[in-house]
């Protein structure tokens, strides 16, 4: 038990409290993403509590001066229409529910800490239609139980309380591959698990003075209690946050050294860029990175030599840009769709087939509640169908339904190749039920595999593999094959894929596959299946081919 008596805290403390635990779960962002149940490259669950919660805390600024209730009711807001993926919207539903618990409160102690988050745990559970334990939701449960038993115990200070709450969740979480079988079996444990815990340690660290001692410190996370199947990449996995400032400059000056101005860069910002004329006498070094803080890269570039050719663009205004230059094209229609891709192939497809705004976004980056709601809100309809292609996004969607004016209906498509097959199923003669049925239906006559490189060596699904090795998931939940050869490693995927005589098989190459090999591989499917092959310029990110059988 701390010797600090922490009694109760006003709105401020309590705001600065979660500012803290944002802060901390920034610095596990890296290793909280590197929590993938599939060896792939696109871990993301960390990024979006991030950024789910900067939202939260945002918004919470404006109630600054008010009570906790006040406060809990703006970061619940913020959270709300900040969510990103699954780990996001139950996150905001978290904050929905301390915020319905403290309401019109000045303070909180560690009493009413307890019932917020009893009234949180049940908000969260209430908010899926099939909750499962092993999850972030099961460290709420077990927290919250663990907070009544303190307070029913006669301590009702606040700090006792959370420390037994932070005590808790650590426990809960290396318990959850217990709970969870495809967890046991990657031996790793829940990473939304993991962020929730992470956030209230950094919430904890804030009020006992224990963030103070070391403002650099990485959070430690949480082990599972069950001996790892493999090894997890390393916890220095980069992470793309989306947004911020695009900055591009030539820096000109004499024996600038290039990789310790790359390994500076590196840690000021994201997709970094360098390229250099070789010449380290006279050198001149072209520079692009996306950054939160372009005046840290500029100033630090300046004491290197001459800066040329400086462009600083804001990503939010290109994004609204680009939604706008949408909207300014779509004609009014009866039902507009609305949908999400990433990749400028993937555009082009959506767009040729009819969608009415296309949201950037996928793997790695999923798109906020807010961003949605806005780009229904763009769409020339009152009647809007909305197409995650993302089964991470599908519960952000979901909410899109609750904070918008017009009649959007979800179509829950998980994968790119369902999202095309349901606008091909779209009918302009149709209503937007009809079409949202249509549409529905339509999804499971499609087969998806998904072609990428591991990122760690595992051992799943009697599946064998080695980092850097090709994987082939289907539908996003059973690992095919793997091996050095990409070609053999889909045949042998589409072999097991279980669609003995498809009519139509469809390969959307990546932004890095090489288009001899996707020739290449088209016309071995061609001859090893005897059914039509088309091959598509996809432009996705992370994976080398997205297939479509069906």
């Amino acid at each position: 038990m701390s010797t600090i008596r922490t009694e109760s805290i006003d709105g401020k403390t309590f705001r600065k409290m979660f500012t803290a635990g944002t802060h901390w779960l920034e610095r596990a962002v890296p290793g909280i993403n590197a929590i993938n149940v599939f060896p792939v490259p696109d871990g993301d669950t960390g990024t979006n509590m991030l950024l789910t919660m900067r939202s939260a805390v945002e918004e919470g600024s404006t109630a600054n001066g008010s009570g906790v209730g006040a406060v809990a009711r703006a970061m619940a807001y913020g959270a709300l229409m900040g969510a990103r993926g699954n780990s996001g919207v139950i996150l905001s539903q978290v904050w929905r529910g301390i915020a319905d618990s403290l309401e019109g409160q000045d303070s909180v102690d560690g009493a009413q800490l307890a019932a917020a988050l009893e009234k949180a745990t049940a908000t969260a559970y209430a908010g899926l239609v099939h909750p499962v334990e092993g999850t972030i939701l099961t460290v709420l449960r077990e927290s919250s139980a663990a907070a009544r038993a303190i307070v029913d115990s006669e301590e009702t200070a606040l700090l006792p309380v959370l420390e037994c709450i932070v005590n808790a969740a650590r426990d809960s979480v290396a318990s959850t591959p217990e709970l969870l079988p495809v967890l046991k079996e990657a031996g790793v444990v829940d990473a939304g698990a993991q962020g929730l815990y992470v956030l209230l340690d950094g919430a904890l660290a804030s009020l006992n003075g224990r963030s103070k001692d070391d403002a650099s410190a990485v959070p430690t996370l949480v082990a599972p209690d069950v001996e790892p199947a493999q090894t997890m990449v390393s916890a220095n996995t980069k992470v793309e946050i989306p947004y911020g400032y695009c900055t591009n400059f030539v820096l000109e000056g004499k024996n600038i050294d290039v990789d310790r101005l790359t390994k500076k860069l590196t840690g000021k910002g994201q997709s970094l860029v360098i390229a250099s004329d070789g010449d380290f006498a006279n050198s001149v070094v072209r520079v692009h990175v996306h950054t939160f803080n372009p005046g840290d890269v500029l100033q630090y570039a300046t004491k290197l030599g001459t800066l040329h050719q400086v462009e600083i663009h804001n990503m939010d205004d290109q994004y609204q840009e680009f939604m706008q230059l949408q909207k300014s094209r779509a004609p009014q229609v009866d039902t507009a769709i609305v949908t999400i891709a990433s990749g400028d192939g993937m555009f082009d497809i959506f767009n040729s087939l009819g969608a009415t705004v296309v949201v950037p976004g996928g793997q790695t980056m999923n798109p906020s509640v807010r961003q949605l709601a806005d780009a229904v809100d763009l769409a020339p309809s009152d009647n809007v169908i909305l197409l995650p292609n993302n089964k991470n996004i599908i519960l952000t969607a979901g909410q899109v339904q609750h904070v918008s004016s017009k009649n959007v209906t979800v179509v829950p498509s998980k994968t790119i190749p369902q999202g095309v097959a349901a606008l091909l199923a779209f009918n302009y003669d149709l209503g937007t039920q009809e079409n949202a049925k249509a549409m529905t239906d339509v999804l499971k006559s499609v087969t998806t595999l998904e072609v990428t490189r591991a990122v760690r060596k595992t051992e799943m699904d009697d599946v064998k593999v080695k980092k850097g090795e090709f994987i082939v998931i289907k539908n996003d939940k059973e690992l095919l094959s793997a091996g050095d050869d990409l070609i053999d490693v889909v045949l042998g995927a589409v072999q097991k894929s279980g669609i003995a005589a498809p009519e139509l098989v469809t390969l959307y190459a990546g932004v890095e596959s090489d288009p001899a090999v996707s020739e290449s591989l088209s016309e071995k499917i061609r001859e090893l299946l005897s059914c039509e092959v088309e091959l598509v310029d996809g432009g996705q990110p992370h994976y080398d081919f997205i297939i479509s059988i069906e």
